[in-house]
Formats: C-alpha cells, structure tokens, sequence
C-alpha cells in the first residue's frame, strides 16, 4: 500500500549515517580551505586547524567506514547493495526516465520502496558505487598522505605524492558531488522532509 510505514533504518545505520555525513562535512570543508587558502591568509578555517581537523576526522571516517562493512556482513542489510547485472541498463534508465520526467506528471515510481528493496535500481548502483569503490579509495589515499613513507616515490614516471594527493583530490570531488545530489533527492519524497524523518525514526 502506498501509505504503509515500513521499518528501513534499524539504529545502527542511522548512527552510521548521521556520523558519516558529519564527518563527510568537515573533510570537505576542512579539505577546500586547505586546497585554497595558505597558513598566512586562510580561507574557510585556519591552516593548521584544517589539517589538524582533517587528518582527525579522516582517521574516525575510517573507523565507521570498517563499522559499516562490519555491519553490512552480519546483517541483512548487505543485499540492499548487491546488484542483479541481467536487465541493469533497462532499470536504471527506467529510473532515470522517472526522476527526470515522471515525477513531475505524478507517475507512479517504477520500483516502490519494500522492506527488501529499499533502494531503487539507480540508488543501488550510485551507493554501491560511492561505498564499495570511491569510500576505499580516497581512504587508502587519506592513509597513504598521512603516512607518505609509505607511498612509491615515482608512478609512471610522476611523484608518487603528487598522483595520490590528485586521486584523493578528484575522488572527493566526485564523493562531494554524490553528497549534493543525496541531499537533493532526499527533499523528493512524500514531503521535503519525509526522507530526513525516515533517518531519524527509522520509519519510511
């Protein structure tokens, strides 16, 4: 029915998600003002205080990252992110159709939110994607500047430094970007804030 209330987000991946999208804000943040701004004229926040805050807050990220792949281990909640490679391109341009054009003629969503699918087909691949591929990576990244003995001083010829600052870089350009666009399509549900609710009680 579509006004049943279903049970999505049991607590611990609320507190996991909470977390990780303040910590999220404050790499991201913390990471812009160091990119752009000098110990002599900061930018958002003082140098040493950015680097500080980042290198903190990249270690607790971490942390909940390796809780989160714990989580998805030995619970359920790990098939939410496995997907189905028969028929992908149709669901995901199925999806996409909605979002972009039937949304706003009061289409029905092509894959209604269930207790076993609590990710459509585009959320599933963009999610995967961003937690499987993009979270590991920048981490990697993260813990290989602030150890930088342990990076290869030359990769194909360039600065090891210079290759793993550029993927960290351009890997939290790309994480930023999901960032927005969740927050975007989060404020698309029943109301503006139904989908902020639901990650707070637990219940879509």
């Amino acid at each position: 029915m579509a006004d049943e209330k279903l049970y999505l987000y049991p607590i611990w991946i609320r507190i996991w998600h909470w977390l990780n999208a303040i910590l999220f804000i404050i790499l991201l943040l913390t990471g812009i003002s160091m990119q752009y701004s000098n110990p002599e004229n900061p930018l958002l926040i003082p140098f040493e205080l950015s680097v500080q805050l980042h290198n903190i807050c990249g270690i607790l990220i971490s942390i909940n990252y390796l809780l989160f792949i714990i989580g998805n281990l030995i619970t359920t909640n790990g098939k939410q992110y496995k997907m189905k490679t028969k028929g992908l391109f149709k669901r995901l341009f199925d999806q996409s159709n909605f979002y972009l054009f039937g949304m706003f003629k009061k289409q029905e969503a092509p894959f209604p939110i269930s207790v076993e699918n609590k990710f459509n087909p585009l959320q599933r691949f963009i999610y995967s994607t961003a937690m499987y591929i993009g979270f590991p990576i920048i981490i990697a990244s993260g813990i290989a500047m602030l150890f930088p003995e342990i990076i290869l001083p030359q990769i194909f010829g360039l600065s090891g430094l210079l290759i793993t600052a550029l993927v960290h870089v351009i890997i939290g350009f790309v994480l930023s970007l999901f960032l927005f666009i969740h927050i975007y399509v989060c404020t698309i549900g029943s109301s503006i804030s139904s989908n902020f609710k639901s990650m707070i009680t637990g219940w879509h």
